[in-house]
């Protein structure tokens, strides 16, 4: 496929990196919070495609995840979409369950902040509190 074809036209044919994974960033489709990142490998992207469920490929387990299929947090897809050169995937969801995407029990994973310079950089909580107890949903 041409490089005109590949942004400009209609098919669909992400670029894989070498794990054979695209990485796929996640909002909710009501406030536009960005509630995770993660990847996906064809299977993922398409088990996501025809369940309008958010599944991605787990790097650290080496195996595919339904996202939620544990812990109830469900992500129900409104819209895919790729960029430009069709490398990043953005779901756009929502959450179901108790309303978190991150395995912490918080509704984001993009729950801290940097802060400070050099030796004094560090992270600041700057997100909501958890919404469920992670022990409690998966056990550890």
């Amino acid at each position: 496929m041409d490089k005109h074809t590949h942004e400009e036209g209609i098919i669909l044919a992400p670029k894989f990196d070498a794990a054979g994974l695209v990485t796929t960033v996640v909002s909710d489709a009501d406030s536009g919070e960005i509630l995770m990142l993660a990847y996906m490998n064809a299977e993922a992207l398409a088990l996501t495609i025809s369940t309008r469920e958010a599944h991605f490929w787990s790097r650290s387990r080496a195996e595919l995840w339904h996202k939620g299929a544990t812990s109830g947090n469900v992500l129900v897809v409104e819209d895919i979409r790729v960029d430009c050169d069709q490398d990043a995937i953005w779901v756009i969801a929502r959450p179901q369950g108790h309303g978190a995407a991150c395995h912490t029990g918080r509704r984001s994973c993009f729950y801290r902040s940097v802060t400070g310079t050099g030796p004094d950089t560090e992270l600041k909580i700057v997100g909501d509190a958890p919404l469920f107890d992670p022990k409690a949903v998966y056990g550890k």
